[in-house]
């Protein structure tokens, strides 16, 4: 170690300037050392306050692969997924059906391309919930039908392609050899409440399933109002039963709705 000396003063002096240098060393180290703990003090209350942020924001969670089309879970547990127009059924068919699964849709032209996972294992009463499934989202809403027939097939009895081997259009099916008919399956439609981890879920379906699984649920009927009316008055029902600093917004209700139109049961 190097030390400079001032030739023009005595040891004395010399070791003198040093302690007096040494001293205020000190003083910066202490001062710095108190700030390093200033500084993670602040940093913790910030991580403390974050959540806290959030939860005045609204809490938000990430949306399953299943709900980018209609969906619900059956009284049993099993998933059905439903195509939302044509390109949506072209999905749910060309990527989502596989062998265990079954396929429904009402017997009526426009209706949504469903799919039953793990259907084949699935009981009758959960194929009986995704046949009513299946006709509220049909045409048969919008037509003011009380009900319509609705048949089931295994994946390998879904084609793209006509007896001709020529292809057929998008969301246009071929369906070969004996089908499951779910004659006059009636519509309905209920909407219910579900609360995760603190953050509120909109979930639609048959009457059992959607009881069974929601803390609040209500009866939507054919009517004469639209969609985005029936919506805002659920919007007020559910409200009391929300988590402090969350919310459910009209567009989470209407995805949840069939395509008509619609009004609350009293």
């Amino acid at each position: 170690m190097e030390v400079e000396l001032e030739l023009g003063k005595s040891v004395e002096e010399n070791a003198s300037t040093y302690f007096e240098k040494s001293k205020k060393a000190r003083k910066k180290l202490a001062g710095l050392h108190a700030a390093i703990i200033e500084t993670e003090k602040r940093l913790e209350e910030l991580k403390q306050a974050i959540p806290k942020e959030q939860q005045k924001k609204g809490k938000k969670r990430k949306p399953k692969w299943y709900e980018a089309f209609h969906w619900f879970y059956t009284s049993d547990g099993l998933l059905v997924i439903g195509g939302k127009s044509a390109q949506s059924n072209e999905v749910v068919v060309k990527k989502h059906l596989q062998n265990g699964d079954l396929f429904l849709h009402a017997d009526i032209q426009g209706g949504s391309g469903c799919v039953i996972k793990q259907g084949e294992q699935g009981t009758q009463k959960t194929k009986q919930e995704a046949a009513v499934f299946a006709a509220t989202f049909s045409k048969a809403w919008k037509q003011g039908m009380a009900g319509v027939d609705v048949y089931a097939v295994i994946a390998d009895q879904v084609s793209k392609h006509a007896p001709s081997g020529e292809a057929l259009g998008t969301g246009a099916f071929m369906i070969r050899g004996k089908r499951e008919w779910f004659r006059n399956t009636p519509l309905a439609c209920w909407i219910g409440l579900q609360i995760e981890q603190g953050i509120p879920k909109i979930i639609s379906g048959p009457e059992a399933a959607i009881k069974k699984q929601a803390i609040i649920s209500f009866n939507i009927v054919q009517g004469n109002q639209d969609g985005n009316t029936v919506a805002k008055k659920i919007v007020k029902l559910v409200k009391p039963k929300l988590p402090a600093g969350t919310k459910v917004s009209v567009d989470a209700i209407l995805k949840m709705l069939p395509s008509g139109a619609m009004e609350l049961s009293s």
